[in-house]
């Protein structure tokens, strides 16, 4: 599934293309997504022009001068920059040309992705009102994470996994921020003291940031806008590397379920 920095990887992408770009016209070739594109799509597109590309979370936000287009990539999901005339492959649901030749199209072999609309402030969107703080922002501070973990019982794990306290943490990179803090992912959020939860805080920030440098993790489906993987696999210290040696100390990465997920750490290094 796209993160955060598939999705920051993606908007980066698209985002000197689109940018000040004229609509000229939209194709919806399967409506049936997650939840139906809107029918009135085209016509809330068509003739505007597209004013701004940001992210919120895992969430898309392509402004234009009419409304604000909010897409979310689900499971597979993928936008490509590609030329008007190019043939569509049989996964590709939406084409939105521009004037200047080019297409912005979305491909979604599972259609567990998004296409929604948005007249006013995007923000106040159902799906987007209640996420918690970016974790490349100003606000994702050591406080604000040791204030809410307080008395907690949760693992910490799904403590930063949960979009409400803090967007975008996906298990891969919650995983990798984890062994850079020397946190183990089991532990409840609540135990952690104020100095530790500095170490996570830092760790986050910084997986994340050398995530979307690399161009995101491609595992099974992401790809950028280019078509082009991303490169952050290689850097993994800990994520699908069940048994084999840590980097750090030698011994064995160890692979439990937390909450149906995949969780790594070292016994060594995490405590």
């Amino acid at each position: 599934m796209p993160e955060l920095p598939e999705v920051e990887t993606t908007r980066l992408g698209i985002t000197p293309h689109l940018l000040n770009q004229p609509i000229a016209k939209v194709i919806v070739r399967q409506a049936k997504l997650r939840w139906p594109i809107p029918v009135s799509l085209a016509a809330h597109l068509v003739k505007q022009t597209i004013i701004s590309i940001d992210r919120r979370g895992k969430y898309l936000l392509i402004g234009t001068t009419n409304g604000t287009l909010i897409i979310h990539l689900g499971m597979s999901g993928s936008l490509r920059i590609v030329p008007s005339a190019t043939e569509p492959g049989k996964h590709d649901h939406l084409d939105i040309s521009l004037t200047n030749g080019k297409c912005l199209r979305l491909r979604d072999p599972r259609r567990f992705g998004a296409i929604l609309w948005k007249k006013s402030d995007p923000l106040q969107h159902k799906l987007l009102i209640k996420l918690g703080v970016e974790p490349l922002s100003a606000q994702f501070t050591t406080e604000y994470l040791y204030k809410v973990a307080r008395h907690r019982k949760i693992a910490i794990k799904q403590f930063v996994m949960n979009s409400h306290i803090v967007v975008g943490v996906g298990n891969i990179y919650a995983n990798e921020a984890l062994f850079l803090a020397g946190i183990r992912p089991t532990i409840a959020a609540g135990r952690i003291n104020r100095q530790r939860t500095g170490l996570l805080v830092v760790a986050i920030k910084e997986v994340l940031s050398k995530a979307i440098k690399a161009g995101g993790t491609t595992l099974k489906d992401f790809a950028a806008s280019d078509g082009q993987p991303g490169y952050f696999q290689q850097q993994l210290n800990v994520y699908n590397r069940s048994n084999e040696p840590c980097h750090q100390c030698g011994a064995a990465i160890i692979m439990r379920q937390q909450n149906q997920r995949a969780s790594y750490y070292c016994r060594c290094c995490q405590t």
